[in-house]
């Protein structure tokens, strides 16, 4: 298990375990389906990724529950919008 679940931090940096999961399930998907990573780690393990680009405060979820990027450095924008369902399909 990677270390940074282990603390609350991300939890509450995100709003919550729902919301961490969903985030993070949303941004694996759009990963898997060839969007670029918004950090550079020397591994090939996503999860390791998308963790660090929310601690990194690169991705998060808007009030309607849509994976979003910040600041200029977002990936394609057709990979963010279909990356997966959104709270009210889940």
């Amino acid at each position: 298990m990677l270390d940074e679940l282990k603390e609350e931090e991300i939890v509450n940096k995100v709003g919550g375990r729902f919301k961490l999961s969903t985030l993070i399930q949303k941004r694996l998907v759009a990963l898997n389906r060839g969007a670029r990573p918004l950090v550079e780690l020397p591994t090939k393990n996503m999860m390791e990724v998308v963790i660090r680009e929310i601690m990194e405060d690169k991705i998060y979820l808007d009030t309607s529950g849509n994976l979003a990027v910040s600041g200029d450095d977002s990936p394609d924008v057709g990979a963010i919008n279909d990356a997966g369902p959104t709270l009210d399909d889940l």
